[in-house]
């Protein structure tokens, strides 16, 4: 389920996989850089670093297998409540002063040997862009559904 809505969208899904694991996929590199992507793009292990604590860094860059350019993707955990909620933003790579800033909620409910997985994003971006954000949330989840299904 998705809906954009003005300056924010949330998508809920629930995976076949414990929370516990599902907490792993959004905080351990290796496991992140499977599902953070979509054809034509790719997310290299080496270009990932999450630092899951308040105040700590996050990175990602998905690199396309097609020309090879880069979608470089930065921000900082807010709230870190394991394995429950993660908060963090998203920032413009290309805005310093980082003004736009985007900010992810993310909550795990466990549902005995299953997870609902909540996203909800908020900030600055046009409204359309937020429409757009439901496409590739779909995207990321159907690659983490994948990505459970053979951890």
């Amino acid at each position: 389920m998705t809906e954009a809505t003005g300056q924010e969208m949330t998508i809920t899904r629930v995976f076949e996989a414990p929370r516990e694991l599902v907490w792993k996929a959004w905080t351990e590199p290796e496991r992140f850089a499977q599902w953070f992507g979509g054809p034509p793009y790719e997310t290299p292990v080496d270009t990932v670093s999450l630092d899951v604590t308040p105040g700590g860094a996050w990175r990602a860059t998905m690199v396309s297998q097609e020309d090879g350019s880069e979608l470089p993707f930065r921000g900082t955990y807010r709230e870190v409540v394991e394995p429950e909620r993660l908060v963090l933003t998203f920032e413009d790579v290309n805005d310093p002063s980082n003004k736009n800033v985007e900010v992810l909620t993310v909550t795990f409910t466990d549902l005995g040997g299953k997870t609902e997985v909540v996203a909800h994003q908020a900030g600055n971006m046009p409204e359309e862009q937020y429409r757009q954000l439901e496409d590739g949330y779909a995207t990321f989840f159907d690659r983490l559904a994948e990505h459970l299904k053979q951890a």
